[in-house]
C-alpha cells in the first residue's frame, strides 16, 4: 500500500460541476487509487467529493467563488502540501509547473501530469530550466512542442466504466461537446451535419476569454434549422445525449493533448469523427473506433458510412484502454518505479496502448 497524495487545481471542484478535464481526471484517479487499496489524500478545494481524504484550504472552487486573487489560494494549497509532505510516500501534481521551484529540493519524491497543450512559446525557457523535475505526459503527442522536458511516462486518462452506459444511437443527429473556441471548430461541426443532413446537437460553454469570437463567428450558426444548442450540460445529461448520438463529431484545429469526449463517446459505444491533429491518432482507431479525416468532404463521407463502425468494438476498445482502473495501474507501475529509485525510460508506453 503507497501514502498518495494527490495535488488538484482549485479553480474547480474535484470532479468539477461541469466542464472541467484536469479535475474529473484526478477526480477517477484518486477514487481508483482507493479502490486498489492505496492510502490517498486528495487536496482541492472543499466542495470536492471523494473517496480518499480531503484537505482543502478553499471552502469551494475558486470559479464559483468570488475569489478575487486566486494566487492566494494556490500559494496556500502548496503550503499545506508541503507542511504534510511528511505523511506520504510521493506527492502527484496535477497543478503544472507552479510548484517547481519549491518542490525541486524537497527530500520526498514527487511527480507531476501536465494535462494542457505545451506549444506556448513561453514554456521553452521554464522546462529547459527545471529539466531535472520529473513530469508525466498524457499522450505521446503532448510531449513535441517540449522534448527538453524531463518526461518520464506516458499515462492516458481513464473513465469509471459504470459511469456511461452504451447506447444504439438511435436517436437521429449527431453530437458536439466542449468550448466554443477557435481551436475546437464548432463552426466545421454544424458545416459537417448540415452536408451530410442530419440534424447536430451542440452542448458547449463559453469562455470568458472565447465570448468575443462566439458572438462575431458562432451565435448566427446557431440559427440554422439542423442546429439544437443546448448549453453547458453536466454529467446526467451527457451519457444519454451521447449513447444515442449517431457520432460524436471532433473537427479541431489545434494539437489536442487528450480530448476526453473521445473515451466518453467510446464509453456509450459512440462512434467519432476526428480531425488527425494532437492525441487523436493515438485514441480512435481509424476504421474500429471512427475516422480519422482532415476535410470537411472526408468527414461528410465518413459520416455517410458511420454505419459501419461498431459500437460494441467502442464500447470494448473503452474498458481495455481508457477504464480508470486501467489508469490507476500505470500511475501505480509508475509510483513504484519512481519510489525504487529505478533508472527512467525517456519514453513510457502504457500497457492499453500497445497493440
Amino acid at each position: 500500500m503507497l501514502k498518495i497524495a494527490q495535488i488538484a487545481p482549485l479553480v474547480e471542484s474535484v470532479p468539477p460541476k461541469f466542464y472541467g478535464g484536469t479535475e474529473r481526471v484526478v477526480a477517477y484517479l484518486t477514487d481508483a487509487l482507493v479502490k486498489l487499496g492505496h492510502n490517498v489524500t486528495l487536496f482541492a478545494s472543499g466542495d470536492s467529493i471523494t473517496k480518499a481524504r480531503l484537505v482543502s484550504v478553499t471552502p469551494t472552487s475558486l470559479r464559483l467563488s468570488n475569489c478575487v486573487d486566486q494566487m492566494a489560494g494556490n500559494i496556500l494549497q502548496l503550503q499545506e502540501v508541503m507542511d504534510r509532505s511528511h505523511e506520504f510516500d510521493l506527492l502527484h501534481f496535477h497543478t503544472d509547473y507552479l510548484h517547481f521551484p519549491v518542490t525541486r529540493f524537497c527530500n520526498k519524491k514527487t511527480l507531476t501530469t501536465l494535462h494542457g497543450r505545451l506549444d506556448i512559446p513561453e514554456l521553452k525557457p521554464l522546462y529547459k530550466k527545471f529539466n531535472d523535475v520529473p513530469v508525466i505526459s498524457i499522450s505521446n503527442a503532448q510531449r513535441r512542442p517540449l522534448p527538453i522536458a524531463n518526461w518520464v511516462a506516458t499515462v492516458y486518462h481513464g473513465l469509471p466504466v459504470d459511469l456511461y452506459q452504451p447506447g444504439n444511437g438511435d436517436g437521429d443527429y449527431v453530437v458536439f461537446l466542449g468550448r466554443f473556441s477557435p481551436e475546437k471548430r464548432v463552426d466545421r461541426a454544424i458545416e459537417i451535419a448540415k452536408r451530410a443532413n442530419i440534424k447536430i446537437k451542440i452542448a458547449a460553454k463559453v469562455d470568458k476569454a472565447d465570448e468575443r469570437y462566439f458572438e462575431k463567428e458562432i451565435r448566427h450558426l446557431l440559427d440554422q434549422p439542423h442546429v439544437e444548442y443546448l448549453q453547458e450540460i453536466g454529467e446526467a445529461e451527457k451519457g444519454p445525449l451521447l449513447a444515442n448520438a449517431k457520432a460524436l463529431l471532433f473537427p479541431i484545429d489545434w494539437p489536442e493533448p487528450f480530448g476526453m469526449v473521445l473515451i466518453e463517446a467510446m464509453a456509450c459505444g459512440t462512434p467519432i469523427i476526428a480531425y488527425n491533429h494532437g492525441s487523436v491518432p493515438e485514441i480512435v482507431d481509424h476504421g474500429k473506433t471512427g475516422f480519422i479525416v482532415n476535410s470537411i468532404e472526408k468527414a461528410t463521407e465518413a459520416l455517410q458510412n458511420i454505419h459501419l463502425i461498431s459500437r460494441e468494438d467502442c464500447r470494448a476498445t473503452f474498458e481495455k484502454r481508457f477504464s480508470n482502473i486501467v489508469m490507476a495501474k500505470n500511475y501505480v507501475r509508475l509510483y513504484e518505479r519512481s519510489l525504487l529509485k529505478q533508472p527512467e525510460r525517456s519514453f513510457y508506453l502504457t500497457p492499453a496502448y500497445r497493440k
